[in-house]
């Protein structure tokens, strides 16, 4: 791949909030990157919807197509910019712009949960580079440093707050006692959730992160079926007020691990109380945090701004300047180093926490009794109890449990069989609770 004198001529497919945080970024910080790469990053060409729409920034019309295959087409481009969102359009313009030998830079995390594999395949096949730092965690330059400054390290596990809107959103309801869908309302009218917050909420957007950090750190990929994953749409005010009294606080959180001998690996995501003595804990709002533990370098944390058009558009200049010096050197493919296939995904069954549980019960004597027996013939321990006086008369009254370590297939037999008793509603929220260890 050539590119002119000192130049790289970047194709951007997508004018919106981050599109355009890139396009005013590259601007502004011209000079700064020039310097530093020792090139001209400059977008010749953007792909966009509807060309008359307003923007917050100014473009020439005469820069502007309807069609991403234009950006394809036109041979003065080096890098293409995927900002267009989605999955299937999203797919087929990388796998075009990779097989026209253009490198590619994305922040589409559900594209690349989705048809990684083969686009790392077809990248490397074709010698043609495609990056993707603003797919994870916004601005924090979490795949680099996990691909580069920990390449020496066997990764044992990564725990990660990676969705700004879910955690904004559990923030609310910690710290102001708000409801899910008064703290929801106030993400909408302050633009951390947007107008359709479904993939945020129910943990999806997550997930999709989850899926690379699992191939990157172990080789492999998981197919999204195969990846657990719980949102937050069920969580209570009575819950969060519970877990305070606990000593946690509930985070949407992101667990990436596979333990020493066992090829299977473990990625899922879920709400789960984290113990406040943990760093992770206060991160609020907005923000993310992923805590990644090596073998060699023990646990390192990195924490930033998770998603928004500056924090986006960081990550993705961060990836422009590595495609202009590996193309003005003629380093050649350095974006992901393809290996590895399909992983097998350790079952939900045999993954292992602890949990909150809490029930609604009968507020008469040896209930409590009852489903400490269940529990014991399960093998599992109770670590805690809470089962506050009523306020005021009431047939049914929570009963908070906190059960020692066990498989998630052991605590729901256990569960089944608890809620098959006469004094126990159906009713009933069951969280892990993660120590964070390793």
């Amino acid at each position: 791949m050539e590119t002119s004198s000192k130049q790289l001529r970047i194709g951007l497919a997508g004018l919106g909030n981050v599109g355009s945080g890139v396009y005013k970024n590259l601007l502004l910080n011209r000079h700064i990157l020039q310097d530093r790469t020792g090139a001209h990053l400059q977008v010749t060409r953007i792909a966009v919807r509807d060309p008359n729409r307003k923007r917050d920034v100014d473009v020439s019309p005469e820069m502007l197509t309807t069609e991403w295959r234009d950006l394809i087409d036109d041979p003065q481009i080096d890098v293409i910019v995927e900002l267009i969102g989605g999955d299937d359009e999203a797919f087929k313009l990388i796998t075009a712009a990779l097989k026209a030998g253009k490198a590619v830079v994305t922040g589409n995390k559900a594209v690349l949960a989705k048809h990684g594999k083969q686009l790392i395949e077809l990248s490397e096949k074709q010698n043609t580079p495609l990056y993707c730092e603003a797919a994870v965690a916004g601005g924090i330059p979490i795949i680099k440093a996990v691909k580069e400054a920990l390449v020496g390290n066997r990764i044992d596990s990564i725990y990660g707050i990676i969705n700004g809107t879910s955690n904004y959103i559990l923030t609310r309801m910690t710290k102001a006692g708000i409801s899910f869908s008064e703290a929801l309302g106030e993400a909408r009218d302050k633009g951390f959730a947007e107008a359709d917050p479904s993939l945020d909420i129910n943990g999806w957007d997550a997930g999709h992160k989850a899926i690379i950090l699992g191939w990157l750190s172990y080789g492999r990929w998981l197919k999204p079926e195969e990846v657990s994953v719980n949102g937050i749409e069920t969580i209570s005010s009575e819950d969060v007020t519970f877990a305070d009294s606990l000593g946690y606080e509930i985070k949407l959180l992101g667990v990436i691990r596979q333990n020493q001998g066992d090829e299977r690996i473990e990625v899922r995501v879920a709400p789960s109380l984290i113990p406040r003595t943990h760093i992770l804990s206060s991160v609020d709002g907005v923000f993310n945090a992923v805590a990644v533990h090596g073998n060699v370098v023990g646990e390192t944390l990195f924490y930033g701004s998770g998603a928004g058009q500056d924090a986006t558009s960081s990550a993705v200049i961060s990836d422009l300047a590595d495609v202009a010096e590996n193309l003005i050197n003629e380093v050649g493919c350095t974006g992901f180093v393809p290996h590895g296939d399909y992983g097998v995904a350790l079952p939900l069954e045999e993954t292992l926490s602890q949990y909150y549980l809490r029930l609604s019960v009968v507020d008469e004597p040896g209930v409590l009794a009852r489903i400490a027996n269940i529990t014991g013939e399960n093998g599992i321990g109770i670590l805690s109890v809470i089962q506050p006086e009523p306020k005021e008369p009431s047939e049914h009254i929570p009963l908070v449990l906190l059960l020692h370590d066990a498989t998630y297939g052991t605590v729901s037999t256990a569960l089944k069989a608890v809620l098959a008793l006469e004094s126990v509603e159906s009713e009933h929220t069951l969280l892990r609770v993660e120590t964070l260890e390793r």
